[in-house]
């Protein structure tokens, strides 16, 4: 069988960033329909969306080992298998109104992301390197785009009342011939070997347990916490906060979530623009600025109008705060690849307490009175931002 050209692989990765963007917006627009469905509090969805910050914690933890173990192509299928098996679960949990059986599906769906997230991106950047173009920004967006795309279907269907459990059921099942088409333009054995990882492993243990030592990384890991929960605070309850706090429609808040996948689309296709005219910290500056707009709108604001618009700033303030700051992280002195784990952990950590704390606050103040905790968090951002500087060139 003939390799995969460099078109055919890049094609292959943007399917695999897009499945996964398609699947989590059809499980944000309908969970109002699912928290009415398992007649669950807000501290109860909270719980349940536990699940889907232990899988991913589990999946981005165990993914730097598997992909060293095992190479790309065999983490990707196993993490985009788990996904398909979760959204699947999740939709079996709707139709028997089963509250564990939705949680356990959410952490198949985040330990299938988790895992496979960092193989595409180990994948990606095997593709830039021989390429000697970018393509890891355009990856991102396309997860984006999936987002878009997903909301927009979610939300017809929210419209027209469609059962939730089809709805899911169908998005599982248009993913697998999908999945199947991609994997053949992944080839085999990228990744390092098992060798090579026996006799790196001292090294990097070592690594991991000394990076956080460099004060710059700290500060770096604070603004990834921050901009993480405002990614993560928004798929995880934006539609619920438009339901329970501004009292639009199930309808309603679920065409308001495709506002926030705009915003998300627009400032990661855009970003690399940005980037090359304003320089790094500028940008993170920005994205915090446009989150803490965003943020404060929802909160604060009464009018319908300013609290819909609100989710397009909250969107693209969220958009670029993740990515940059992995890509400072590996700026910040040797061993680059144990310092991006450990800001991703960091985030990944944002996603883990986000969810239940969140619920808790909203349980008992309300879900708009909780998200001023992601608010002041995003603000603090905007001063940490001189973190993610670049490194002076050298010379050579």
């Amino acid at each position: 069988m003939p390799s995969p050209t460099l078109k055919q692989r890049s094609l292959a990765l943007f399917v695999f960033f897009f499945l996964p963007g398609v699947s989590m917006a059809s499980w944000v627009t309908r969970t109002p329909a699912i928290r009415d469905k398992l007649g669950a509090s807000t501290a109860e969805m909270g719980l349940v969306l536990f699940g889907l910050s232990i899988g991913s914690m589990a999946g981005i933890l165990c993914s730097g080992y598997l992909v060293q173990r095992f190479s790309t192509k065999p983490v990707i299928a196993a993490g985009t298998g788990l996904v398909i098996a979760g959204i699947l679960l999740v939709a079996l949990g709707a139709f028997f109104s089963s509250a564990i059986t939705v949680s356990s599906g959410l952490c198949l769906f985040g330990a299938g992301m988790g895992s496979a997230e960092i193989a595409i991106n180990v994948e990606g950047a095997d593709v830039e390197r021989i390429s000697h173009r970018p393509l890891l920004p355009m990856l991102h967006g396309c997860f984006s785009l999936g987002t878009l795309v997903g909301a927009g279907v979610g939300n017809g269907l929210t419209s027209v009342n469609f059962p939730i459990q089809w709805h899911l059921l169908l998005i599982g099942v248009i993913c697998v011939p999908a999945t199947l088409w991609a994997l053949k333009s992944v080839p085999k054995g990228n990744g390092l070997r098992p060798v090579e990882h026996a006799q790196n492993g001292n090294q990097t243990t070592q690594a991991k347990t000394t990076v956080w030592r460099d004060r710059r990384l700290l500060l770096i890991g604070l603004i990834v916490l921050a901009m993480a929960l405002a990614e993560g605070s928004a798929n995880d309850w934006l539609p619920l906060l438009m339901v329970d706090g501004h009292g639009f429609s199930p309808t309603s808040g679920s065409l308001i979530y495709t506002g926030f996948a705009l915003g998300m689309t627009i400032g990661r296709f855009c970003g690399g623009y940005f980037l090359r005219r304003f320089g790094r910290v500028n940008v993170v500056r920005g994205s915090a600025i446009f989150g803490v707009i965003g943020l404060g709108l929802i909160i604060f604001a009464e009018n319908t109008f300013l609290v819909s618009a609100s989710v397009l700033f909250w969107g693209v303030g969220a958009s670029l705060g993740f990515p940059l700051t992995l890509s400072a992280a590996s700026d910040t002195g040797p061993n680059p690849a144990a310092r991006v784990s450990a800001v991703a952990t960091t985030g990944y950590i944002a996603f883990l307490v986000g969810p239940p704390m969140l619920g808790f606050l909203g349980e008992h103040w309300g879900l708009r009175s909780a998200m001023i905790v992601v608010l002041a968090l995003v603000a603090f951002a905007i001063w940490l931002a001189p973190a993610v500087g670049e490194p002076p060139k050298s010379d050579a």
